[in-house]
């Protein structure tokens, strides 16, 4: 393995690098009849990847090569999978791509492969095909072939991704639009994002819930049982990014679930509420405190809270619950200006434990 200087991560590869590679693998060692160790491919970022190849193995009919998925410094639920291609002749002309076993089948309208076939999106089709005419190119071949990519535990990490929501069964989706993992990268967390919304749309919700993780998420299927499954939405800590893509795609109306702790950002304006990118503004609280009726006393007790959650306590137990309506509200208008309005947005705040604290709503203007 190479070396890494101290502090600098490790970049990784995509699925459809590692398809691609190990199609290429297949089809070399069916054509050669020789076992391949390695395969080297142009990437999308315009430079070349040598894989090591974990198994290798052919026939007169059919080559079958595979390598381990290595996503560097940026473990996902793919890291370590074994992704492997099977490529046979064919007595059409031309090549045929489909997913075997652990790969899965698109089954909702709205994403960028059609329902029906296997979860390969355009890219690694692009990379996969473009890769294997280069080598029946380069040993002079007019046969048509059969590539089969599959993942042995595909349909088990699937569960551990949102392909069962997306609507993509059966196992995991062979992606990447650039060949390569960048560590902490938060380009594909967007992407399931606008890919979450398209799926959405694609199945008629003018209305989608938007929440900040698992917990906020199973508050607001509770608040809102006649929306499908497809309409509740994990936008992580990209609140801004999120709520341009819903109005973006033609969403009418956005209800924003969660908890003290990042809505209370929300509240202020900040739209990317990671811990580390914005601590809670106590002082802000605070003032919001004065405001819904709290007296100096508590306002101080406020501005000396460890979390954002706390203050919640310290209201609620107070009696104070127009300190979470007045919350929700500036969340609401907050979120109207990211967008530059023209959707209706609701906020709605929840405790840990699913108890409601208060709720607003929007109907377009940011006056």
């Amino acid at each position: 393995m190479q070396e890494v200087p101290k502090g600098k991560l490790r970049e990784g590869y995509t699925t459809g690098a590692c398809a691609t590679a190990t199609t290429k693998a297949a089809l070399t060692a069916l054509i050669t009849c020789e076992p391949q160790t390695e395969s080297t491919i142009y990437l999308p970022v315009k430079r070349f990847a040598t894989f090591h190849i974990e198994s290798c193995e052919v026939t007169e009919q059919e080559g079958t090569a595979s390598t381990i998925k290595d996503a560097g410094d940026d473990p996902d639920a793919t890291h370590g999978a074994l992704i492997v291609s099977t490529v046979s002749w064919s007595d059409v002309p031309g090549i045929v791509l489909d997913g075997g076993v652990g790969v899965g089948r698109v089954t909702k309208d709205g994403l960028p492969v059609p329902v029906g076939e296997a979860a390969i999106n355009p890219m690694p089709r692009r990379m996969i095909r473009e890769t294997a005419e280069g080598v029946l190119k380069e040993f002079g071949i007019t046969k048509g072939i059969k590539i089969v990519i599959s993942v042995p535990d595909g349909e088990e990490i699937a569960k551990k991704t949102l392909n069962g929501r997306l609507g993509i069964i059966g196992g995991i989706s062979i992606l990447g639009t650039r060949g390569i993992v960048v560590p902490f990268s938060t380009a594909a967390y967007k992407a399931s994002i606008i890919q979450a919304i398209s799926v959405a749309r694609a199945s008629g919700c003018e209305h989608i819930a938007i929440t900040t993780g698992g917990r906020s998420e199973k508050y607001a299927m509770k608040q809102f049982p006649e929306l499908p499954e497809e309409a509740f939405i994990e936008m992580g800590d990209f609140v801004g990014f999120t709520l341009k893509q819903c109005k973006k795609q033609g969403v009418k109306r956005v209800s924003m679930v969660g908890m003290m702790g990042k809505f209370s950002k929300v509240a202020m304006g900040i739209m990317m509420v990671h811990s580390k990118s914005a601590p809670v503004d106590f002082e802000f609280l605070a003032e919001v405190s004065s405001r819904s009726g709290a007296d100096a006393t508590l306002a101080e007790e406020i501005r000396k809270a460890n979390t954002a959650s706390q203050v919640g306590d310290l209201m609620a137990a107070q009696g104070h619950l127009s300190f979470f309506e007045l919350l929700s509200d500036n969340c609401c208008l907050a979120a109207l200006k990211e967008v530059d309005g023209g959707i209706e947005v609701d906020t709605t705040l929840y405790t840990m434990k699913g108890e409601l604290l208060g709720k607003a709503v929007r109907n377009g203007g940011i006056d």
